[in-house]
C-alpha cells in the first residue's frame, strides 16, 4: 500500500473514534474532514504513480548519458519530476492541515500525547528523529540533489536514506546513486566499495549490470585494468540483454 494512502488512512482511523467518542464534533465539520482526505489521497497515489514513472524514465536517460544520448530530454524529465515533487509537498501540508482542523473539531481539550518516532508505512521500521517523512520522499529528495550536480549533498541524503530505511525497495537503488555520486566526486575509492556493496548484497537487482558498468569504469580510474576488464566482462557474461553491455563492449575495446 503507498505510503501517502497509508498516512492519510492513519489520520482518518485515528480521528474517527476520537471523534465519535467525545460526541462534540458537528457533523457537517466531520463530512468534510472526511471526504477531503479521501480526495488528497486519491490524488496522492495519482502523484506518486506519475513520480515513480518519471524516476524510471530518468534513470534510463542517465544510463544512455554515457552513449552521448540527447541532454535537453534529460533536463525535460528532470524538470518534471521537480514539478511533481512540488506537487506532493503542497497535498502533505494540505493534509497536515486537515489533519490539524480534524482535531479542533472537538469542543472538549484532550490531554496530550508523547509524540512517537516515524515508522516506515514499507518497512515496518521505526526511524527516529524523522517524524512524518516516507521513503520515497526521502529517496527524491537525494536524487533531486543528485540530479542538480549537487553530489556531495547527494551523498548525504542517500547515506541518511539508506541508514532509516534499509529495508525498503528503494534502498538498492539510494545504493547505486550513492555509487555514482561518489563516481562524480572522483572519488572513487568509495565508489567501488559502494557498487561492489550492491552488487554482493543484492545480486537480482536491475541495478546491478549498471553497477558492474560502473565498477569497470571506476577501477579503470583508479589504474586497476584486470579488476576493470573483469567486471565489464561480467556484464557482457551475464547481462548480454541489459542497456549495459554496449557500453560495456565500446569500453573493453578502449582498454584493451
Amino acid at each position: 500500500m503507498d505510503d501517502r494512502r497509508v498516512s492519510a488512512a492513519m489520520i482518518f482511523g485515528v480521528l474517527v473514534p476520537m471523534l465519535l467518542l467525545t460526541g462534540c464534533a458537528k457533523h457537517a465539520d466531520f463530512i468534510e474532514v472526511r471526504d477531503q482526505l479521501s480526495t488528497i489521497s486519491r490524488s496522492q497515489d495519482q502523484d506518486h504513480q506519475r513520480v515513480d514513472a518519471v524516476l524510471r524514465r530518468l534513470e534510463s536517460v542517465e544510463r544512455a548519458k554515457d552513449a552521448e544520448s540527447g541532454k535537453p530530454r534529460f533536463d525535460e524529465l528532470a524538470t518534471r519530476l521537480q514539478k511533481i515533487e512540488n506537487r506532493l509537498a503542497k497535498l502533505e501540508d494540505t493534509m497536515g492541515q486537515l489533519s490539524a482542523k480534524g482535531d479542533s473539531v472537538s469542543s472538549e481539550p484532550r490531554p496530550s500525547k508523547p509524540t512517537k518516532p516515524a515508522q516506515s508505512a514499507e518497512s515496518g521500521t521505526i526511524v527516529p528523529g524523522v517524524p512524518g517523512i516516507t521513503p520515497t520522499s526521502a529517496f527524491n529528495l537525494a536524487y533531486n540533489d543528485y540530479l542538480n550536480g549537487k553530489y556531495e549533498l547527494a551523498v548525504a541524503g542517500f547515506q541518511r536514506f539508506i541508514k532509516d530505511f534499509p529495508g525498503t525497495s528503494l534502498t538498492p537503488n539510494a545504493q547505486y546513486w550513492l555509487g555514482e555520486s561518489y563516481y562524480n566526486l572522483k572519488d572513487y575509492g568509495r565508489a567501488i566499495q559502494t557498487f561492489d556493496y550492491l552488487v554482493t548484497e543484492y545480486p537480482g537487482n536491475e541495478k546491478v549490470p549498471a553497477a558492474l558498468y560502473k565498477l569497470g569504469l571506476a577501477t579503470a580510474e583508479t589504474g586497476d585494468l584486470v579488476k576493470s576488464r573483469k567486471n565489464l566482462k561480467r556484464v557482457l557474461e551475464e547481462f548480454p540483454a541489459s542497456d549495459e553491455s554496449k557500453l560495456a563492449k565500446n569500453k573493453l575495446a578502449e582498454i584493451r
